[in-house]
C-alpha cells in the first residue's frame, strides 16, 4: 500500500473513530503535532481561497460534519460487505 493510500485510509478512519480512540492516537503524535504544526503549499493555499469564495458567493454547497460521518460511515460500510 503506497503513503497516500495509508493517508486516506487514516483520514477517513479519524472522522469516524470514537473520542477514545481520537484521544490515544493524540495522544501518542501530540509532540510531532505541536512541533510541526500545519502548513499548507501555495497552491493549496489557492485551492482553500477558491473554496470559500465559492461558499461565500453561494456557488458551492457544504455539508454539516454529522452529514459528512454519515455519508463516511456509509462509504466504509459499503466496502467492508
Amino acid at each position: 500500500m503506497n503513503t497516500n493510500s495509508m493517508r486516506q485510509k487514516l483520514h477517513n478512519y479519524l472522522e469516524v473513530a470514537d473520542d477514545k480512540k481520537v484521544k490515544a492516537i493524540y495522544k501518542i503524535m501530540e509532540d510531532e503535532i505541536a512541533e510541526k504544526g500545519i502548513s499548507y503549499t501555495e497552491d493549496q493555499k489557492s485551492e482553500l481561497d477558491r473554496r470559500w469564495t465559492a461558499y461565500e458567493n453561494g456557488v458551492e454547497k457544504t455539508v454539516t460534519a454529522e452529514m459528512s460521518k454519515k455519508r463516511i460511515k456509509r462509504l466504509l460500510d459499503s466496502k467492508i460487505k
